[in-house]
């Protein structure tokens, strides 16, 4: 079961010329350290590289959210089960 509340840390924020001479480890820290990264060009934010788990979290909420219309964050916890 993905525990989210695990998941809560900060985002790194990495400017995209980095993002593209590490892509490697980048991908490496995302995968297997569960950490969230935010690229960024001239300080914004392009883009999210996050783990698998999170990206399935949220197509199951959208999926649901479609189903039931707009949703607080305690009506999506509970439509989760977390």
């Amino acid at each position: 079961m993905y525990n989210l509340y695990e998941r809560y840390k900060i985002m790194s924020l990495i400017n995209v010329s980095i993002a593209r001479a590490e892509f490697p480890e980048i991908l490496n820290r995302v995968a297997y350290g569960k950490e969230r990264i935010v690229v960024s060009r001239r300080g914004k934010p392009l883009a999210a590289m996050v783990p698998i788990e999170d990206l399935h979290l949220l197509e199951r909420l959208l999926k649901k959210a479609k189903k039931k219309g707009p949703l607080s964050a305690r009506k999506a916890r509970k439509l989760l089960g977390l």
